[in-house]
């Protein structure tokens, strides 16, 4: 199981209403990357260092996002995203992180750590599993 953090950042444009977690008008998108998110810093898409290979594409996957909201509580979902490695194998993913690809300096949102580095064989899927909820604003 992956382990989830938040980048600090991601709760300014919330609170500055910046973003729309509802899917309304932003799209966000996961990533893989190789680089520990630094939680305190990282703030944007460039921060990060994205891995390479045939069947991922430079800049992620729409995760089609969505919200709702009961009582003073938002829930953020997720669709699961399956990614398959092609003509060469990926290497030395670790983290997963979402972003805001609407904003104009596509905005960090949160990280999953998966705990060590991972590689995809050629032909092989990688699925980033999302849950029930990708997050909760209480």
């Amino acid at each position: 199981m992956a382990t989830y953090t938040k980048y600090e950042a991601w709760i300014q444009q919330v609170c500055d209403n910046a973003v729309d977690t509802f899917g309304t008008t932003d799209t966000f998108k996961a990533v893989i990357h190789s680089d520990a998110p630094v939680v305190a810093t990282d703030d944007e898409l460039a921060d990060l260092t994205q891995i390479t290979g045939t069947g991922y594409t430079a800049g992620g996957e729409d995760i089609q996002n969505d919200a709702t909201r009961s009582g003073g509580t938002v829930t953020t979902t997720a669709v699961d995203v399956t990614l398959t490695a092609t003509a060469a194998d990926w290497g030395a993913g670790r983290y997963v992180s979402i972003y805001d690809d609407t904003s104009t300096t596509d905005k960090l949102q949160n990280a999953y750590d998966y705990g060590g580095n991972f590689t995809v064989g050629n032909g092989e899927t990688f699925t980033i599993d999302f849950g029930a909820s990708l997050n909760t604003y209480a």
